[in-house]
């Protein structure tokens, strides 16, 4: 199947083009770039074919700066945008990037009216609704990659924490990709068993010493800390690209914690793009997975939700009125 990245020479669009291109249900990759970053696209891919040839894979890679290109892709991931520095906030990156994302998604609509979008750019939960509404999509086939890196990161420090493989972490974080973000304690488990067992046996002293406040705001800035450090975040938002982009092709239903359009799922939280578990597979998402929250976490999600509806209101009426395509 053939996979188009939108913003293929920025880091993150580069380290997923890698990712993506082992990827055994990716037979063509179309790497989309401006005109004058196409000879630098023409050495990643000789590059990537290099590495690719040590390991016995064969996918067809192309570059090109025209959208016509976009035409047969089953999935399109845009990480086209603006970067976030260590001390910006992702709301701050809104309106630029909502111009290039609405654009991006027009093209998408006229060249690619059967594909499945993958918005990957910053504030992701608002930028889903952008791709959502100026794409004209039904709201299975526009995903953010919204929580999924998040739920994973939540996943590497409690697994880190309690000496156990991350496997063993059955946990997940919903809400908004960035300082409303949710994370789902009530229905944790280490190796099945509910994380509240714990507490009452000596023998996991761990538990005890864990403190989920300082753990999610560790979560919640680990891409500030990462991009501060070495200036941009690639692997784990690559491989988090990679893992939904082969879910769909492969139709493996999983469920993942991504970014979507929320119709009354709790409280009437409604026109929203939240993340929340969802049944991925082929045809997009397949189905929202219903979530059980206690009284605290259900307080934390309408806050994330009011948030990121007012800051998509923002946006969308920034675009009404000031940009015109």
């Amino acid at each position: 199947m053939k996979v188009s990245i939108i913003g293929s020479t920025g880091r993150v669009g580069r380290a997923a083009a890698f990712c993506l291109a082992e990827e055994q249900a990716v037979n063509e990759l179309n790497l989309n770039a401006r005109e004058k970053s196409l000879e630098r696209n023409k050495g990643e891919i000789l590059d990537i074919l290099d590495a690719l040839a040590a390991k016995g894979v064969h996918v067809k890679i192309n570059t090109s700066s025209d959208l016509k290109d976009l035409k047969d892709s089953h999935v399109i991931v845009i990480t086209a945008g603006i970067p976030r520095s260590p001390e910006m906030d992702r709301m701050e990156l809104g309106k630029e990037n909502a111009k290039i994302i609405a654009y991006y998604s027009l093209k998408i609509a006229k060249y690619a009216p059967d594909s499945i979008i993958l918005v990957v750019t910053n504030p992701v939960d608002v930028m889903t609704y952008v791709a959502l509404k100026y794409s004209g999509f039904d709201k299975n086939k526009v995903i953010g990659l919204g929580n999924h890196l998040d739920s994973l990161r939540f996943k590497n420090y409690m697994a880190r924490h309690f000496d156990v493989h991350v496997s063993e972490i059955h946990t997940r974080v919903i809400g908004e990709h960035g300082l409303y973000m949710v994370p789902l304690l009530s229905s944790t488990s280490i190796g099945g068993i509910p994380i509240e067992y714990y507490s009452a046996h000596d023998y996991f002293t761990d538990y005890k010493s864990f403190d989920i406040k300082t753990t999610i705001e560790h979560v919640i800035n680990a891409g500030s800390y990462i991009i501060s450090k070495k200036g941009a975040t690639e692997y784990g938002p690559a491989f988090a690209i990679s893992n939904i982009v082969n879910t769909i092709l492969n139709d493996e239903n999983q469920i993942l914690t991504v970014s979507t359009l929320i119709n009354d799922l709790v409280d009437n939280v409604d026109e929203v793009c939240l993340g929340v578990p969802v049944k991925l597979g082929q045809e997009g998402i397949k189905g929202v997975v219903p979530v059980q929250m206690n009284q605290n976490e259900r307080e934390a999600f309408l806050e994330a939700a009011k948030y990121i509806y007012n800051s998509t209101q923002d946006i969308m009426n920034y675009l009404d009125k000031e940009y015109k395509f």
